[in-house]
């Protein structure tokens, strides 16, 4: 993308300085310092926290756990017989 951008003159003529030392484009050395620039922005702001809010659950009084097996066959046999809730 072509774009008209002002930049102050200490740092137009670093940018030159280093576009000559390390014997690159100008273009090239502007792009890769807002890339450098723009990297470290991103890594330095913190990601918003989150918490977790745990959520208490439980079978519903009656209910045994040590026979939600037999609960299973009997709502399935129950909705089989036409008799299941939908």
């Amino acid at each position: 993308m072509r774009t008209t951008l002002t930049l102050d003159d200490d740092l137009a003529l670093s940018l030159k300085e280093q576009a000559r030392l390390l014997d690159k484009p100008f273009k090239q050395v502007v792009n890769d310092t807002l890339r450098r620039g723009m990297s470290q922005v991103v890594r330095e702001t913190p990601a918003p926290g989150y918490r977790v809010v745990p959520n208490r659950s439980g079978l519903a009084k009656g209910i045994d756990p040590m026979k939600l097996n037999q609960l299973v066959d009997q709502l399935e046999a129950d909705n089989f017989a036409g008799r299941g809730t939908e």
